[in-house]
């Protein structure tokens, strides 16, 4: 996911580590008229029940918000951070023409942040919530406004972490977002991307030489020793956020498969 996400203290409503209690919310009725009591607080724009529980869109002034189960995700009040993601991969990554694979829509800062830069040539993003999906097309489709019309750009709904066990791309950049990073999942299936086993299904969907970054909440030291088993030279950057910890992007390149080192697995793997 994208977007802003939780601090040491959190938005309003939100306690540390992204526990979140809808405060004041407002219901948006069928008529578009406001419902509930009281004239503060975020507005709900939707409210879905899914498989994984229910999941809700508020609107907050001029920002937006993402909710589930109670667990605040993302707003659109800041994206720095999810950019970061995407142009330091770009950066590091040596392809004339690169391909980049993005793990999580989100509000979708790094979807326009990725077809801002003519050369890369194909934008894929794995997103699971149909719901996600859907508010672009509404609520949200002026954040990525570019990339719907970019012929470059295709969604794929699909559980990531199931995608990716089939050979995918591959690709010259992975950049990945979703939940709150390595040590703040949502979802508990999640998790496995963060671990051995998927951090080698994002190895091997990329080329030789090719970026993964990764965005986290805060720092994740034990995530950052696990990448650099399975890529070598991890490289974190940190931007400063309003309140709170930093966020941090953490970058690794997929090294000669005869010289990289892995967990577990033969070279090459």
């Amino acid at each position: 996911m994208t977007g802003t996400r939780p601090s040491s203290t959190g938005p309003a409503g939100t306690e540390p580590g992204g526990k979140s209690e809808p405060v004041g919310e407002r219901e948006l009725g069928g008529t578009g008229e406001l419902g509930g009591a009281g004239h503060n607080g975020p507005v709900v724009l939707e409210r879905v029940a899914t498989r994984r529980g229910e999941l809700a869109l508020r609107r907050s002034g001029t920002d937006f918000e993402i909710i589930s189960n109670g667990v605040f995700l993302m707003d659109t009040r800041d994206g720095r951070s999810e950019r970061v993601m995407v142009t330091a991969a770009l950066a590091l990554c040596s392809a004339a023409a690169p391909r980049v694979l993005i793990c999580g829509l989100g509000v979708g800062f790094a979807l326009a942040e990725a077809v801002s830069h003519a050369r890369v040539t194909r934008v894929d993003v794995a997103e699971i919530s149909t719901e996600v999906i859907g508010w672009h097309a509404t609520h949200l489709r002026h954040l990525a406004a570019p990339a719907w019309d970019d012929g470059r750009v295709h969604v794929i709904n699909a559980d990531v972490v199931a995608w990716l066990a089939q050979p995918r791309g591959p690709y010259d950049v992975v950049c990945v977002d979703v939940d709150n990073g390595p040590e703040w999942t949502v979802w508990d299936a999640n998790r496995a991307l963060y671990g051995d086993e998927g951090l080698r299904r994002i190895r091997e969907s990329l080329r030789p030489g090719g970026v993964v970054s990764v965005w986290s909440a805060a720092e994740a030291p034990a995530f950052e020793d696990r990448l650099r088993r399975h890529f070598g030279g991890v490289h974190a950057h940190r931007i400063p956020v309003s309140r709170g910890w930093p966020d941090v992007v953490y970058l690794a390149e997929r090294g000669d498969p005869r010289t990289a080192r892995t967990t577990g697995h033969p070279p090459g793997r």
